[in-house]
């Protein structure tokens, strides 16, 4: 059967609400994975998912801060969340699903933004990033990774030259320093080969981008993005991916939208 995941950071998901069931109707995802929730479980508006068509829902969230959540069309099973470097922010939050062809574990994160100073000896959220990953890439080296798992999420990492405005000016700027796409690199050419799907579809030399700062005027004449918003697969589960696309124009559907945009990954024989 054909299904497609999404995956949103949507910086508040209770302000920006209506924006997200506009999406649902428009896309009819059958999974959404949401990052920036910024609300707690009892907070997180289940009813108006449920509504909307997706009962099952898998919600980690934090007062204020950070939060992740996945609505599903399809049941949620062996629903858990993880802690990274022993700091109990809610950054991640998985289930097991099942599409009809057997089990699929997928995997919601937001890795930390890292704050500004590419530096671990001066800047505690670098070095919270940069740990982040480490301990990721620990995990994921594990034999349970080798086949039926997605990762999804917010990492905060544009890995490749044509992932940012200009390779160049950014190379000194948090998301795009080499310390951290050496590191995301290790991640997906590690031992179990994830794939990344968008750039299954997308060549390398297309630059393409799901984040664009507030910080801009015109942030579409200038088109100052950086592409930190990812799905990977497994080998097993890469193979029946048949699309992805970055919905772009969400970052000006509303006066006052998030700043990343939808991000969607299409399967089929799934």
């Amino acid at each position: 059967m054909s299904a497609s995941i999404v995956t949103w950071n949507i910086n508040s998901v209770r302000l920006r609400l209506p924006m997200v069931l506009d999406f649902l109707r428009q896309y009819q995802p059958d999974v959404l994975m949401l990052q920036e929730i910024k609300c707690t479980n009892d907070q997180f508006p289940a009813n108006a998912f449920t509504e909307a068509g997706y009962p099952h829902q898998a919600v980690h969230g934090q007062k204020g801060y950070h939060g992740v959540a996945i609505v599903s069309k399809f049941p949620l099973t062996d629903i858990s969340s993880r802690v990274f470097c022993e700091i109990p922010e809610s950054r991640h939050v998985s289930a097991v699903l099942d599409f009809g062809r057997g089990p699929l574990t997928v995997h919601n994160f937001y890795i930390p933004a890292g704050g500004d100073e590419p530096d671990t000896e001066i800047n505690p959220k670098f070095k919270h990033k940069m740990g982040f990953l480490s301990e990721l890439t620990s995990w994921f080296s594990e034999a349970s990774f080798e086949r039926g798992h997605l990762i999804a999420g917010d990492f905060n990492v544009a890995p490749h030259e044509n992932d940012v405005w200009s390779h160049k000016q950014l190379l000194k700027v948090v998301s795009h320093t080499p310390a951290e796409t050496q590191a995301l690199d290790a991640i997906l050419n590690g031992g179990h080969g994830w794939t990344d799907l968008v750039r299954k579809h997308v060549p390398y030399d297309q630059k393409i981008y799901s984040w664009w700062s507030y910080r801009g005027i015109d942030w579409e004449a200038s088109d100052r993005g950086r592409r930190l918003d990812h799905i990977w697969a497994t080998r097993d589960i890469a193979e029946h991916c048949i699309g992805a696309e970055i919905i772009k124009p969400a970052r000006g559907w509303t006066d006052k939208p998030s700043d990343h945009v939808p991000v969607i990954a299409r399967f089929a024989g799934v």
